[in-house]
């Protein structure tokens, strides 16, 4: 047994790699991608170190490429959510003693594993299965999944440095113990990087875990995964499963051994999870954790003051980047009438130079919408705009699905600051744009914080420090990552922990050491070292007994 104290540095942001014609990272990306495209895979899940298949399979196609089979993945039913629960609680023990650096070598292991040998593995994965272009790829499932590694594993060891005051005669210490039971992670089909850092977050800090990840992300998941089992990962501790939603809550929901839920979805699941959790909590051993970010309606407040070209720029990049299927996407405007006019007819060019298609053509910016279920949601949403007489189409509004899941980047303008384009999540490449008054900017701002249930992300675009000033006041409630001068969108591990309130979820803040903390059973201990052998205190003397 060792008696050394481990001290993990504060790491680097991994540097982006550019992609740039001739660079070498696009020639072994693009080498990649033909790979994957020449192989198709046969995708098992991973339940207790060992390789699953049911012979029950679902097809994976690129969303851009509907006609290419890329593989199959093996789906499960509430028999392999069980097994994945008692792999898990079987490896709880030991893992739960694991000291605390040979935890932490085996994420960081897996950290320059995807840095170094699976860097265009994880990324022609991304661009494939989820219809990435290469630099959004690059930002999320290589860049942001390594720092969540080791940005996790130097904020954990912040945290069990933390200790309690001790007087003299006293020693107290605090340990921090995982929780009792298993944790289940429940991963979106958006970023392969939340993928990766909702099961490796609760198991960095000794719990074992359960992960379903979108059926839309499987080819991705399962390449971390393998990355994962290669770094070290005893046998157990995470365990990928690919059941139905209902099924896995059947079956998790309803075992006394639930100990918590890191999820990231849509708001009408997290509710109904928390309701099911609520519902049974006379049924488990501890009150489970639930951590949850459920999604956005972000917003661009642009002052007078602003920069035409700032606020194009931002809203072309912060509503159309991966054809605005970021929970931070911006999805409504508002746009002073002293540049608006300007504002548009800038966008509207600036679109017209966006090229569309497939993620193997790096020329191209806009990529598909993910599967035909959202598809067919967010054209709805245009075709009702196009006959309402209270909006107007500025830009795009043209969709097919003959080859692809492609939407064009749309801009709708409407009179009403409450038309439903403006309210609801579309999570699609739409953005809805209304004009106020520039001399009625502080009652925008509370129109702002008014029109939406969500509070995710959000931004104000101004030079004047005052307006910069009122807006952070008045809107500090409506995004739990706010941005001054820039496009809501883009929040780096180490630099802005990600996460709202509201109905955008619990705010537990992704990359930080307050999501960390979640993960946690913490356990005071005093020790007495010259312990009290009279029950008596001083006051209970009598007066004359001095």
């Amino acid at each position: 047994m060792h008696n050394a104290y481990f001290h993990f540095a504060a790491p680097q942001n991994e540097p982006v790699l550019n992609y740039a014609p001739g660079s070498p990272e696009r020639a072994a990306l693009k080498k990649q991608l033909a790979a994957f495209k020449a192989a198709p895979a046969d995708i098992p899940m991973y339940i207790g170190g060992k390789e699953v298949r049911t012979g029950k399979t679902v097809d994976i196609r690129p969303p851009h490429e509907i006609k290419h089979k890329l593989g199959h993945f093996h789906m499960g039913d509430a028999s392999h959510v069980q097994t994945a629960i008692d792999a898990a609680l079987a490896a709880q023990a030991q893992w739960a003693a694991t000291p605390w650096e040979q935890r932490a070598a085996i994420f960081l292991r897996a950290a320059e594993l995807i840095a170094t040998k699976y860097r265009y593995h994880m990324n022609a994965a991304t661009m494939l299965g989820q219809s990435k272009n290469a630099y959004q790829a690059e930002i999320d499932s290589a860049c942001e999944l390594i720092d969540f590694l080791r940005f996790n594993v130097h904020y954990l060891g912040e945290i069990y440095k933390q200790q309690p005051y001790s007087p003299a005669g006293i020693h107290n210490r605090t340990e921090y113990r995982p929780l009792e039971g298993f944790v289940l992670a429940v991963t979106p089909f958006n970023f392969t990087a939340i993928g990766g850092n909702l099961p490796t977050a609760p198991a960095m800090c000794g719990n074992v875990v359960v992960w379903k990840p979108a059926n839309t992300q499987v080819f991705a998941a399962s390449m971390f995964m393998q990355i994962l089992l290669e770094a070290g990962l005893p046998d157990g501790v995470i365990n990928l499963v690919y059941a139905e939603g209902p099924v896995l809550g059947d079956v998790c929901f309803a075992h006394r051994h639930f100990a918590g839920i890191h999820f990231t979805g849509s708001t009408g699941v997290f509710q109904q999870m928390w309701k099911t959790i609520g519902g049974n909590i006379d049924k488990y051993r501890s009150y489970p954790r639930i951590v949850g970010e459920t999604g956005g309606k972000d917003f661009v407040v642009a002052h007078a003051s602003a920069p035409v070209d700032v606020v194009v720029t931002a809203l072309a990049r912060g509503a159309f980047e991966y054809q605005g299927q970021k929970c931070s996407a911006a999805s409504r405007a508002y746009l002073p009438d002293s540049m608006a006019d300007e504002v548009l007819e800038k966008l509207k060019a600036t679109l017209g130079t966006m090229k569309m298609g497939t993620v193997e053509d790096f020329g191209n910016f806009i990529n598909a919408v993910i599967d035909e279920r959202s598809f067919d949601k967010i054209s709805a949403y245009i075709a009702q705009a196009k006959k309402d007489p209270k909006v107007k189409i500025i830009a795009g509004g043209n969709y097919s699905k003959t080859d692809g899941y492609f939407i064009e980047p749309t801009v709708i303008h409407t009179t009403d600051p409450k038309y439903r384009t403006m309210c609801e999540e579309i999570f699609g490449p739409v953005l809805t744009v209304y004009t106020y008054k520039a001399d009625q900017f502080e009652e925008t701002l509370q129109l702002v914080d008014s029109t939406s249930d969500y509070a995710l992300t959000g931004s104000i675009l101004a030079t004047d420090r005052y307006a910069i000033e009122l807006a952070t006041r008045k809107l500090v409630n409506s995004a739990g990552n706010f941005y001054i001068n820039d496009k809501p969108t883009g929040a780096v591990v180490g630099q802005q922990p990600f996460g709202g309130a509201r109905a955008s979820g619990t705010n537990d803040k992704a990359g930080s050491m307050l999501n960390l903390y979640r993960w946690l059973n913490a356990r005071t201990i005093k020790e007495t070292m010259v312990p009290p052998v009279d029950y008596r205190y001083a006051f209970l003397r009598a007066d004359d007994d001095v």
